[in-house]
């Protein structure tokens, strides 16, 4: 029996309109019904109607032929019926899968694969290559069931991690709650990414008029920018405001310094018109890193103008982020200029200016055309004048600059000496002038040993040529030296402070406070750890003063 195609339109109509309300068994029987009706030939027609095969429509006829009951818990298909799922056809799919996208890249190290992006599409491809018939979707699905989801990188990973970085953390807590208890200002200093200044593209989007979009330079070449802006910013911790200063010439210690000196006059001051001391947190590195000799000397000024007591601590290396300002401030002033060309150092100070956030932070923005030049040197007499005493707790971290007058020292000038007495001073050693001198009377021997070679044959076995006595007389006898070495160990001077109270090289002073250390060491003496971290000559005539080692004031020997 033929069936006319306007037949077939009219069983395709009712099928499309009657099927979405119909589960897998109704469809079937209602096909069956159908087929019944239009008799021989009928199977095929409503087959074709319905778009399904005809082995669903005699299924559906030996149903309702056969009356079977409905199956168990109103499911519309036996057990194991329909089609079967990829992993079941092929049980090692999913750890072929599994070893493709395992974050240590097991499988075979060939594989193109290994340096592409792993997208659905080249993993079921290279399944395929493995002899594994899976679709992109069934991938997708596979991954998700097995615990994967789409990731993008995350900037986590700091580097190896120094031992005291949870030390410090709280060491700069501590610090800060301190001063703020005291009504002392405490501020978090940084500098935000240089931006350049002209038409250029800025990451974010904002609402305009829909295909209205800025437009802006194809390409962002520095040569063609107006200039360049670095944002030097100053957040106070207490009253939740920022300064920030923008430069036009470097990013230097010198432009740090002058930042945070305009924030003090312009600001800072009105705030905290009774403060004595000031706490600034810095990072580790950059124009205010804890290795910057100018950082320092620039620092010594301000104090010396403000009258101020600086107090400086570094997060540890590879923890910028963790810096306040970072995500008080900088993360804001991205926020608001998102999405908008910074096309002048107006656009770029009113954006800053204008920058808020619920919890009511405020910004001031000011333009800084002064001139930064980079490749100053500092002296090692620039830097031993620095007024700077280190913490006990790692005083290259943690620093306090004085207020004391930093022009440097120069041979011929009156200046405060530290005597031999007053070096031995309980304070400046950690022992008392018994202790020093029991310690000096026991490396006497072994001292006198190591300088008292056999003076009648040569280290090469051949007859001296000199007579006993001779030859250069060392610089520093064993009193010094170990007077040396214990204010090395107390108070971690370097090399360069102790060789001008001294008044010998620094080499001497190397080969003298290792050769002590060692007989030390033999002599079963262990130092009590450091009390303080004093880098500078005027640093240690800060700490002796305040801790009753007055200096004598003799003139300098010209060297």
């Amino acid at each position: 029996m033929r069936i006319s195609s306007d037949v077939r339109d009219q069983l395709a109509l009712r099928f499309g309109v009657l099927f979405p309300h119909l589960n897998e068994r109704q469809q079937r029987l209602a096909l069956a019904a159908e087929a019944r009706l239009l008799g021989h030939g009928g199977v095929r027609a409503v087959a074709r109607a319905a778009g399904v095969s005809e082995t669903t429509v005699r299924k559906g006829v030996f149903e309702l032929e056969g009356g079977e009951d409905p199956l168990p818990g109103g499911r519309v298909r036996r057990d194991g019926g329909g089609r079967k799922s990829a992993e079941d056809l092929d049980p090692l799919l999913v750890p072929a899968l599994l070893a493709l996208v395992e974050p240590d890249e097991r499988g075979d190290p060939m594989s193109p694969l290994r340096w592409t992006t792993k997208s659905l599409r080249s993993l079921a491809g290279e399944l395929a290559r493995q002899g594994h018939a899976a679709s992109a979707p069934t991938v997708g699905r596979l991954l998700r069931e097995n615990g994967f989801s789409l990731q993008a990188s995350a900037k986590t990973l700091e580097g190896a991690q120094h031992p005291d970085r949870d030390a410090q953390f709280r060491y700069i807590n501590d610090q800060a709650k301190g001063h703020q208890t005291d009504g002392e200002p405490v501020v978090s200093v940084d500098t935000k990414k240089k931006e350049v200044v002209g038409e250029f593209k800025n990451a974010g989007r904002q609402w305009r008029p829909a295909g209205e979009p800025v437009r802006v330079d194809v390409h962002d070449f520095p040569g063609d920018a107006l200039g360049k802006a670095l944002p030097y910013g100053i957040y106070d911790l207490a009253a939740d405001t920022g300064w920030v200063n923008v430069g036009t010439d470097h990013d230097t210690a010198a432009f740090a310094v002058e930042s945070i000196r305009r924030w003090w006059n312009g600001q800072g001051r009105h705030d905290y018109s009774g403060a004595t001391r000031l706490l600034i947190t810095a990072d580790a590195g950059g124009s205010n890193g804890y290795r910057t000799r100018a950082w320092k000397t620039e620092l010594a000024g301000f104090a010396a103008e403000t009258g101020l007591t600086v107090t400086v601590c570094h997060m540890p290396p590879g923890t910028s982020k963790w810096n306040r300002i970072e995500h008080r401030l900088f993360s804001a002033i991205t926020m608001n200029w998102r999405g908008r060309p910074l096309t002048s150092y107006e656009v770029i100070v009113q954006s800053i200016a204008a920058t808020t956030t619920r919890t009511g932070l405020t910004v001031h923005a000011e333009l800084d055309p002064g001139s930064y030049p980079t490749g100053v040197k500092i002296s090692d007499a620039d830097l031993n004048a620095v007024p700077l005493t280190g913490h006990a707790f790692h005083g290259e971290w943690n620093y306090t600059v004085h207020p004391r007058p930093t022009e440097p020292t120069t041979p011929g000038t009156p200046t405060a000496r530290l005597d031999r007495e007053t070096l031995a001073h309980p304070a400046l050693t950690g022992m008392t002038s018994t202790e020093l001198t029991e310690l000096t009377t026991a490396l006497a021997p072994p001292w006198q040993a190591l300088h008292t070679p056999d003076r009648t044959t040569r280290c090469d076995g051949g007859t001296r040529r000199r007579a006993p006595g001779g030859g250069r007389k060392a610089k520093l006898d064993l009193t010094d030296r170990v007077l040396a070495t214990v204010l090395h160990q107390h108070l971690a001077l370097p090399p360069t402070v102790l060789a001008r109270l001294f008044t010998v090289s620094k080499d001497t002073i190397r080969e003298a406070t290792g050769e002590i250390r060692r007989l030390m060491d033999q002599h079963g003496h262990t130092p009590a750890p450091a009390v303080a971290h004093l880098t500078t000559l005027t640093g240690l005539h800060v700490y002796a003063t305040a801790h009753g080692a007055a200096p004598a004031t003799e003139t300098e020997a010209t060297r």
